[in-house]
Formats: C-alpha cells, structure tokens, sequence
C-alpha cells in the first residue's frame, strides 16, 4: 500500500471539499508557517476524511521547550477568538494544548517533547489510514459511530471489535503489517 506523506498538507488541495476548506484556513491562519520550528503535523479525522461536523483541525508539534512553544502561540495566536492554552500532563507526558476558532474551523495546537511521529495521536492516525485503505467499507461505518458521539478511536474500536482500551489497542496493532491486519480483522 502506497503511503501519503503526512507531513505535507498540500494533499488537502486535491481532497474532498472540507479538506480543501481546512487547507485554505490552515493557509490564511499561517498555522504552519508560523509553527515551522515545531515540526507541525496535522493529524486527526479531517486528514483521514472521516471528521463530522465540528471536527477541529488538529496540529501537533515536537517542542523540546514547551514554555517557549507555549510563548510562540500566544504570540502568533493569542489574538485570535476563542483563544485558550493550557499545560497538562498526558500519558506522564507533559504537553501544552492551545484552541483558537479561525476561518470556519476550530483549531487545536498540541506539543510534547517528543518527535510528531513518535506521538500517540500520529501512530493512531497512520493505523487509522492503514485500516480505513484495507477496510473502505468501515469509513461511512465510523463516519456513524462517530456521528453519535464516539470519538475517533472508540469508534474504530467497536467497528472492528477491538477489546480492551482502543487507545492502547491501535498503538498495538500499529506495529502489525497489512498482512497481518487483513488476517486479524477479515469479515
């Protein structure tokens, strides 16, 4: 299976008419322009083409020092409607989580001191695009779930019959070829 380069949103141009509309206020907020030092990624349902309405745009950044990445979007963003920031502690992974609404879209900015790639919300999404190209059928499936009031990863969980924690879970199976995945989950 061919894969897309997540890390350039330029995909988005070419997509459906919401990614299109994320992708022109992605542009007009200078998100990743401004975010550039962070490593910004954008991840979530919006990518994957499964969001619902008030699905926000998720960007996630690598910050070794998150007071100075927490000083550059207060800066860049702090003006802007709706602005909040906080620090929290995820996973024992201290994090910072800024929100701001612009050009139609919720936008949420979430930086940890490790590599984007190494982050539980980029593993989750590219297992989610792993299985959403094995499995088509299971996007309009986990389009409902989600409509009524799952999140993502629960909503992949009880598609696919996943036990246990789906946030755990899809870290696992993330480690599992396509091979495997299609042997695991054939219906």
């Amino acid at each position: 299976m061919a894969s897309r380069n997540w890390r350039n949103i330029r995909y988005l141009q070419t997509g459906t008419d919401r990614q299109q509309m994320a992708y022109a206020a992605m542009q007009q907020a200078q998100v990743m322009t401004h975010l550039a030092a962070y490593q910004p990624a954008l991840a979530g349902t919006i990518p994957l083409n499964i969001e619902v309405p008030g699905s926000d745009l998720d960007i996630l950044c690598y910050a070794p020092d998150l007071a100075a990445f927490a000083a550059d979007v207060r800066y860049y963003f702090g003006h802007i409607s709706g602005f909040t920031a906080a620090d929290k502690v995820i996973k024992g992974q201290p994090s910072h989580i800024a929100r701001f609404t612009a050009y139609s879209f919720d936008f949420e900015l979430f930086a940890q001191s490790i590599p984007v790639e190494q982050q539980h919300a980029y593993i989750h999404m590219l297992i989610e695009a792993r299985l959403l190209a094995l499995f088509p059928e299971a996007k309009e499936h986990i389009r409902a779930l989600k409509r009524d009031g799952l999140k993502t990863e629960p909503a992949f969980g009880h598609y696919f019959g996943i036990a246990g924690d789906p946030y755990a879970a899809l870290l696992d199976l993330a480690q599992l070829d396509d091979e495997a995945l299609l042997r695991r989950f054939a219906r």
